[in-house]
């Protein structure tokens, strides 16, 4: 099995049924969902989840863990891993989906083309292999920065919707349930510091990012700052990082995020983002 999809919810109703669909219309068949549900009460989810358990019974690939109790999204994302058995994890949130269906053939294409490239001791890596997204809300492409050194690990890392991780990065280390916005963030820190990983950008767009969810809300906007700031004392030097706070100052960050943000302007700013990285999506 090469690709473990993971899909946790929490009352999602019919955007966990959206998910599900652009996962199963993918060309490449060598994959599983392992969906996790943190105990959702509404009816739509439930018949949803049940639709799903259903279908799993005649097609194995699919598996629903509804019963174990989780303290969060982060949580529930380690549990599920538990339950997978893929060279590579994949975590989609309800309300994403796939940019196309050719999405895991594309990826998969990557991965060996990148393995016939490498000498033996570096084809096990560990390996992150990422893309680019597509936002919904401002609806453009969202370029991914196709090399990561330390400040795009301070300011501009992929997603975790553009990341597909090999599974031995999880076999040392999950997501850290102490941060309830960021720990996304703090573990692709983990793994490119201190579990190994070697980041490989791939020229695929993967989803389509809904945005507006969980994180996005004004408190965690908060809290997101706060966990940043803790996240990069642990990972980065001082000097470093009060280096990167001048540049980002200096070059107007937030209202380069505003101008990101905004429907209006994002396609301008992408296409502009595209250009300075240098390379063709």
């Amino acid at each position: 099995m090469i690709f473990s999809i993971i899909v946790v919810c929490l009352n999602a109703g019919e955007k966990l049924r959206e998910t599900m669909e652009s996962i199963c219309r993918q060309t490449e068949q060598d994959y599983e969902i392992v969906i996790k549900d943190g105990g959702s009460t509404d009816e739509a989810t439930k018949e949803c989840l049940r639709e799903l358990e259903k279908r799993g019974e005649e097609d194995r690939r699919i598996r629903v863990y509804r019963h174990e109790k989780d303290t969060g999204i982060y949580d529930g994302m380690n549990q599920a891993v538990r339950h997978s058995c893929g060279d590579y994890l994949f975590f989609l949130n309800c309300g994403d989906c796939f940019w196309d269906e050719r999405v895991l053939a594309r990826v998969r294409e990557q991965i060996e083309k990148h393995g016939e490239e490498q000498c033996e001791e570096k084809k096990q890596g560990p390996y992150i292999f990422y893309g680019n997204i597509c936002e919904r809300l401002t609806g453009t492409m969202v370029q991914s920065n196709p090399k990561i050194d330390d400040f795009a690990c301070y300011r501009n890392l992929p997603c975790h919707q553009a990341c597909f991780y090999g599974a031995a990065l999880f076999e040392k280390r999950g997501f850290g349930i102490r941060y309830r916005v960021r720990a996304d963030y703090e573990h692709f820190l983990w793994c490119y510091y201190r579990g190994g990983a070697e980041p490989v950008y791939m020229p695929v767009t993967v989803a389509f990012y809904e945005g507006g969810g969980f994180s996005e809300t004004q408190e965690n906007r908060r809290r997101s700052r706060k966990e940043h700031k803790e996240i990069v004392a642990e990972y980065m030097p001082v000097r470093k990082v009060w280096m990167y706070r001048m540049i980002m100052a200096l070059t107007c960050a937030p209202l380069r995020t505003w101008i990101a943000q905004n429907p209006l302007t994002a396609g301008i700013y992408q296409r502009i983002k595209k250009r300075l990285y240098r390379v063709k999506i």
